[in-house]
């Protein structure tokens, strides 16, 4: 077989491997027998070499030296070696690709073509390799073509962001459950919600609901993008994904499973393993679509949302696919979901005034307030929504993930972590701080988490004269998991209308915080140029995606 055939990857490291180590001759820079082989190869190695090794170097094999598996010269091992099949068709490439593979089918068949250059490669100076560059190619652009939503202030997208308008909260009294025996008994809680038309009456009364939200907004962000009837026929699903999250999974599910459990096992519900795993929603959507292109969830606690877009997006931008549903969903308000956030000291007790308990930067702020709801972003690679006639809301245009590395709950106290996710979405995304003019801040109503990101938005926007910053949190609660997406859905209808919601409860703002930049009680018009949307999560996760108008 002719030299420029396909090389294994391993074979490439194995060979190189036995070329790298102190000098054996005076000619070459060769390893001494007592040094590589400090004992008999084991008949797995010497098995292994025969496949790997040229034809005339198994004929000399019995010599067990690594030394004449070099031959007269390394060019001579080159053009001489034989690739190795012993470890292809199992993804052993993938394994060594870089973040820079080539971006589509035809990139990749024809660098699988030229493959044969990576044992030449692996030989060359460091120097010559570092001289050569990757070929330019067009960055393939995402953009955002549809939205759902389920949240305790509406279930459409302009119902959504028109309640957000006009400062309508959607904190109420608990109701699902009797939770008298809680310090705190207040939430964003889901009122009325219903499945029909979006998830089969078998499936609806055996998910969680955080699947059941998930489903829902994900088949209602098709329907809000047009990918619909003949138009979803036409899709080629091997590059459709779906990519969305959850902090808590399947709570619930779970839960009554242990309930159960105390009776017989027997009375536990068969699905309560795989519904309440945080990846099921997605795989569940995709199995009712029929997508099978990247199909996976991310769990990084109230950061999720923002981790499954930013990885949704570059999924589109390397070429892997052309359509992906991204976001979060979680369902949380249940006795032990409050229970744990009660038994941590997080969350308010403002009981007896529900809608003026989440505060963001409000000095008389007691907690945070749970939220529960689901939203799901429709990504598309920016030709194949042109080519569709697609409605375009916005671009995407980059993010970035940092993490603080330094507490399970509390941010760092200088905020470097943030600093440097910002700042690191702003080189992701092409784009200077002065253009970045809204954020639509992670703000969850807590002291620590409030006054640090704040801090962070000003060392790297305090130049901007036209910055305006609010929290979403401040009507619908934190959605854990859920609220990244559901966020990022009110950042591109702030594009859309060119209206920024207000930041309710904001009556004695912390000393510390610039009200000048700060939205204030009644909506503001604001043509906006670029938009940061900001998610952190327990384990110091911290996550910043920008978006913009599509021009």
């Amino acid at each position: 077989m002719p030299a420029s055939t396909i090389t294994s990857p391993f074979c490439t490291w194995l060979m190189a491997a036995c070329m790298s180590s102190s000098p054996a001759s005076s000619d070459y820079d060769l390893p001494s027998t007592n040094s590589m082989l400090s004992s008999k190869p084991t008949t797995r190695n010497r098995r292994l070499l025969a496949k790997c090794a040229p034809a005339d170097y198994r004929s000399r094999a019995s010599t067990s030296t690594i030394a004449a598996l070099c031959g007269s010269s390394f060019q001579g091992l080159i053009s001489s070696f034989e690739p190795c099949h012993e470890f292809t068709g199992i993804g052993i490439p993938s394994l060594f690709r870089s973040k820079s593979a080539t971006s589509n089918r035809k990139q990749r068949r024809a660098a699988a073509l030229h493959s044969g250059k990576t044992m030449a490669v692996a030989l060359q100076p460091a120097e010559e390799v570092a001289n050569k560059k990757k070929p330019f190619t067009k960055q393939r652009r995402v953009v955002v073509t549809g939205l759902g939503v389920v949240s305790p202030v509406g279930h459409e997208p302009d119902v959504f962001y028109n309640n957000l308008l006009e400062g309508v909260s959607g904190i109420s009294e608990i109701e699902t459950f009797d939770c008298t025996q809680f310090p705190t008994r207040i939430a964003g809680e889901i009122k009325e919600f219903s499945t029909d038309g979006w998830v089969a009456p078998k499936l609806s009364k055996r998910m969680d609901k955080f699947m059941l939200y998930l489903m829902t907004a994900g088949k209602k962000a098709l329907v809000d993008g047009g990918l619909t009837g003949d138009v979803m026929g036409k899709l080629d699903k091997t590059q459709c994904g779906v990519l969305i999250g959850s902090a808590m999974g399947g709570m619930k599910v779970f839960y009554d499973a242990i309930v159960a459990l105390r009776v017989s096992y027997k009375k536990m519900n068969p699905f309560c393993v795989p519904f309440a795993t945080t990846n099921m929603g997605s795989a569940m959507l995709a199995m009712d679509l029929g997508w099978m292109g990247p199909n996976y969830s991310i769990s990084t606690a109230c950061a999720t949302s923002n981790f499954c877009i930013l990885n949704a997006a570059n999924h589109i931008i390397r070429g892997e696919a052309d359509v992906m549903l991204s976001g979060g969903s979680d369902a949380a308000v249940i006795p032990i979901g409050l229970g744990g956030f009660v038994a941590f000291r997080a969350l308010s007790q403002r009981n007896a005034d529900p809608t003026r308990a989440s505060r963001p930067w409000d000095s008389n702020r007691d907690g945070f307030v749970m939220g529960e709801g689901a939203g799901v972003l429709l990504l598309e690679e920016l030709e194949h929504a042109k080519n569709r006639g697609a409605d375009i809301y916005a671009e995407f245009l980059g993010g970035s993930f940092t993490s603080d590395a330094y507490h399970i709950t509390e941010p760092h106290p200088e905020g470097v972590g943030v600093t440097l996710c910002i700042e690191n979405a702003l080189e992701d995304s092409g784009v200077s701080r002065e253009d970045v003019n809204y954020i639509n801040a992670h703000a969850t109503s807590t002291p620590a988490g409030d006054i640090k990101e704040f801090q962070a938005l000003m060392r790297c926007f305090g130049q901007n004269s036209e910055l305006r910053v609010n929290s979403t949190k401040s009507m619908i609660g934190h959605l854990l998991g859920a609220a990244g997406a559901v966020e990022a859905i009110a950042t591109v209808q702030a594009i859309r209308t060119g209206w920024v919601h207000p930041n309710i409860n904001l009556e004695d703002p912390d000393e510390c915080v610039d009200t000048n930049v700060l939205v204030g009680a009644k909506k503001e018009r604001l043509e906006i140029k670029a938009a940061l949307s900001n998610s952190f999560g327990f384990g110091g996760h911290n996550s910043s995606i920008i978006f913009a108008p599509y021009k």
